[in-house]
């Protein structure tokens, strides 16, 4: 098996968000925490989908991606069993996908104010 070159945080943020926009991932965000002291990785990512099934399709979109293209697989994967919010954890980066209502219930985006908040545009 050949090693692979390491992958930027920069190029993971880049697949994730194409992975995303393949299943039409609503109201895509980068918080950037890296010059945040403290702060528990370096990027989130969060996006919502309208149903169960959207936000399963977006999880699984995330996963492949990383896998077929940089080889990487998430460190751990939490809320599949409901798909409310699943949050992908690649260790640099923290994958948040949510249903709407969860999303605006938890409100990440407030919580991390301290980050460099980027919102994407629709595609």
């Amino acid at each position: 098996m050949q090693e692979s070159e390491p992958v930027s945080v920069e190029e993971k943020r880049q697949l994730i968000i194409e992975a995303i926009q393949e299943k039409k991932g609503k109201e895509i965000v980068t918080i950037d925490l890296s010059q945040v002291e403290n702060a528990i990785c370096d990027c989130f990512i969060i996006c919502h989908g309208d149903s169960y099934t959207q936000v399963d399709a977006i999880t699984e979109s995330v996963e492949k991606k990383l896998k077929e293209d940089v080889k990487i697989r998430p460190h751990h994967i939490e809320g599949l069993q409901n798909s409310q919010w699943v949050l992908l954890d690649y260790f640099d980066i923290l994958v948040h996908i949510f249903q709407k209502d969860f999303r605006t219930f938890y409100n990440l985006e407030e919580l991390w104010a301290d980050g460099d908040l980027v919102k994407l545009e629709e595609t």
